[in-house]
């Protein structure tokens, strides 16, 4: 009888343990099945620092048929490596690997728009690229409308696409009979850009720009027109301009808007605490530490100040400081045009902007 009450104890302890094991099974597949929800970020993903990671970079250079000569670094002959093993490392909490298939999928049938200078074509060429490198086979469509003011990069199964408008200003250049006028409070192109579901707006490289280069005659302020007017304050109206369109125009329950912060150059070593260093030409590394020797640009205080004023839910992109500690990362004499330390290579810094916005759109 004891043997007996023994055995079937014995029995039991099998039955439950065979039990419990088919509930985590269970529950494990459920899980798979039926992920958690993204949960938002617990941290400022924008502060932090660089640290070598030797996984990176994001996607094989070799991979990616996208990429421009203006910054595809490698193909002009950079030899060094190093640059392209950082990884961004907030302060408080980890960024999640970019996962393009999990992109693509989110965003079945929706386009994300980068408006702006020749910045918005270098984070586009590398969105392209980390795209790509997740579904090398999926057949895509490229156009270029309107004499390329904007490009149109379209992943066919998915029906993604991922489009850059180039505007210098955000605000409208008009041709009138005095020549060509720079309207700060008139933004006719926001009829296209509102019915995108991801937009990032970018603007600041054009507007000191004079001479041959400056593609406006004058500027036009409602009804007064000047030759010229502080830029800084040109720039402040033409932004406010636009967080008004953003107010009225915008729905933002459909679309994500997000304001970029400055794109920095590095044309002057002291800095970053390197005196009689005049470009980037000789920086393989970044800088140590979260904070920018020289502090932040004049501008981004601007963009900064017109953000406040926004009453819609918008983003601040705030790249700024992270991207001044990269003078490594840009492509200095390795491109077609000469010294630029203003642009960036790609693969590079601009997967990290990518990144960070992947980050903020998938949470």
């Amino acid at each position: 009888m004891g043997v007996g009450i023994r055995i079937y104890g014995w029995n039991v302890a099998v039955a439950t343990v065979l039990v419990i094991c088919l509930c985590l099974a269970c529950a494990r597949g459920g899980a798979a099945q039926n992920p958690l929800p993204p949960q938002p970020l617990r941290c400022n993903i924008y502060e932090g620092s660089w640290v070598y990671d030797e996984s990176y970079p994001i996607y094989d250079y070799a991979s990616c048929p996208h990429i421009r000569n203006e910054f595809d670094c490698l193909g002009q002959g950079r030899p060094d490596r190093e640059y392209l093993k950082y990884r961004w490392q907030p302060s408080g909490c980890d960024l999640p690997r970019f996962d393009g298939k999990k992109f693509l999928t989110k965003y079945k049938g929706k386009q994300l728009m980068f408006i702006g200078d020749s910045v918005s074509l270098n984070q586009w060429q590398s969105m392209k690229c980390m795209l790509h490198s997740a579904v090398p086979q999926i057949e895509i469509s490229e156009q270029s409308i309107d004499g390329h003011i904007w490009s149109n990069y379209t992943i066919k199964e998915y029906g993604v696409s991922v489009i850059v408008y180039h505007s210098n200003y955000l605000v409208d250049i008009v041709e009138e009979k005095i020549g060509r006028v720079l309207k700060l409070d008139s933004l006719q192109s926001g009829n296209l850009w509102k019915d995108m579901d991801i937009l990032v707006f970018n603007t600041w490289l054009w507007w000191y720009r004079s001479g041959p280069k400056q593609p406006f005659d004058y500027i036009q302020i409602g009804n007064k027109i000047v030759k010229d007017m502080d830029r800084m304050e040109a720039f402040r109206t033409a932004l406010t301009t636009w967080a008004k369109w953003v107010d009225t125009e915008v729905d933002t329950i459909k679309t994500k808007v997000f304001l970029q912060g400055v794109s920095p150059f590095h044309y002057h070593g002291p800095d970053w605490n390197e005196p009689g260093v005049k470009n980037c030409a000789k920086e393989t590394r970044p800088l140590n530490g979260s904070t920018y020797p020289a502090g932040l640009p004049r501008p981004e205080y601007v963009i900064e100040d017109v953000f406040k004023t926004i009453t819609k839910p918008v983003h601040l992109f705030n790249i700024t400081t992270l991207s001044q500690l990269r003078k490594d990362a840009h492509p200095s004499t390795y491109n077609i045009f000469g010294m630029d330390c203003t642009h960036w290579c790609v693969p590079g810094l601009p997967d990290t902007w990518n990144l960070l916005l992947y980050t903020e759109v998938m949470s």
